[in-house]
């Protein structure tokens, strides 16, 4: 596993604007590697079906990066770098959230029907996740400035 070396920053989480193709026939949207995530997508998983008041996430990954997009419905993304905290609506499926490493992220307020989409750049691998909020903030404190 690559070292942890620099300090995370809600300022390296974007929402990125995928393609849409408008058609009468029903709309399209690609999402290309090198293009539109800046990793090459190793995996890829959905959410659906969670029930309300259910909160999903609650980890930060040491490395892992992600694109996560609301394909269905409506959640919210609450991101935190171990200093300050911000939350994202997510509800088009043209629009996604990139978060880099170490950023502490949960989901949350999931409408009916809603269904999340998560674009990894690596393997599921257990060791890879930070799953204890403070451990999280141990290890950004560490982290040189």
């Amino acid at each position: 596993m690559p070292r942890i070396d620099s300090p995370p920053s809600l300022d390296q989480c974007k929402l990125v604007d995928l393609p849409k193709i408008h058609d009468p026939r029903g709309n399209l949207t690609f999402i290309e590697s090198g293009q539109h995530v800046p990793f090459p997508i190793e995996r890829v998983y959905y959410l659906y079906d969670v029930p309300g008041g259910e909160v999903r996430g609650g980890h930060a990954h040491k490395e892992l990066q992600q694109l996560i997009i609301a394909v269905n419905g409506s959640f919210d993304v609450v991101i935190d770098d171990g200093r300050e905290r911000q939350r994202f609506h997510l509800n088009r499926s043209y629009f996604g959230l990139y978060l880099p490493k170490l950023i502490w992220r949960e989901l949350d307020n999931f409408s009916s029907g809603s269904v999340c989409l998560v674009l990894a750049s690596a393997h599921y691998a257990e060791n890879e996740y930070i799953r204890d909020y403070r451990e999280f903030c141990r290890t950004v404190d560490a982290l040189p400035r």
